[in-house]
């Protein structure tokens, strides 16, 4: 049996799509994603909460199990792609010395996808103490508050937000949406400021040219 075979081709995109993604981790493009899009506060909320009345809920119980939120989310879909090529194409041998022939392509790449989540959390765990986690240093947005950022995309006026980055106190990058404090100001990529208050989504900051604070 071939992984170029038709039967098998969900399997090898699988492992195309994760050779990709090692590469963004190289060139540093896939860190920044991951910090943007899976902190573990987007799992429970903006308060970095999971569930209600501080307690875990299903849905993070799910999200536990299948090893999401123990090491940085690239690293747990590029674990998952693997296990997913190696249960499905393992699995099409199989079928195919069992029954004769391998099965059909999108059915064993369900089997494949429910089958490897669940060995995706098994796999994943021993990672997780040796690869930082983004459970272990989510924050809550409203810690973000009074430290310095910095615009790193666009020009923040009043109405008009820009993107800027900023440090957690675990030296974790967030990506937020910064205005301006005072209406008649603006800011521009590069700027650094400092973040004064949060109204829902959205920051508000104090540029920092004139002032002269401690690194935080």
């Amino acid at each position: 049996m071939s992984l170029l075979a038709d039967y098998n081709m969900p399997f090898a995109a699988a492992l195309v799509l994760m050779v990709l993604l090692a590469l963004l981790q190289l060139v540093g493009l896939g860190h920044a994603l991951g910090d943007h899009d899976f902190h573990a506060d987007h799992i429970g909320g903006h308060d970095g909460h999971v569930g209600h009345d501080g307690h875990d809920g299903p849905a993070s119980g799910l999200l536990g199990l299948i090893g999401i939120g123990r090491v940085p989310f690239m690293i747990w879909l590029a674990s998952f792609l693997f296990v997913f090529a190696a249960v499905g194409a393992g699995g099409q041998a199989l079928a195919d010395s069992l029954l004769g022939a391998p099965l059909d392509r999108w059915v064993a790449a369900a089997i494949a996808a429910v089958a490897g989540l669940p060995v995706t959390g098994v796999l994943v765990r021993p990672l997780a103490a040796i690869l930082p986690s983004d459970e272990s240093s989510a924050v809550g947005l409203d810690s973000l508050v009074g430290r310095r950022a910095r615009i790193v995309t666009g020009r923040a006026a009043a109405g008009y937000p820009a993107r800027a980055q900023v440090h957690d106190e675990f030296g974790q990058a967030h990506y937020v949406m910064v205005e301006p404090h005072e209406a008649g100001s603006e800011m521009l990529e590069g700027d650094e400021l400092l973040l004064v208050r949060r109204e829902n989504e959205t920051f508000y900051g104090m540029p920092l040219q004139e002032r002269r604070l401690a690194p935080m």
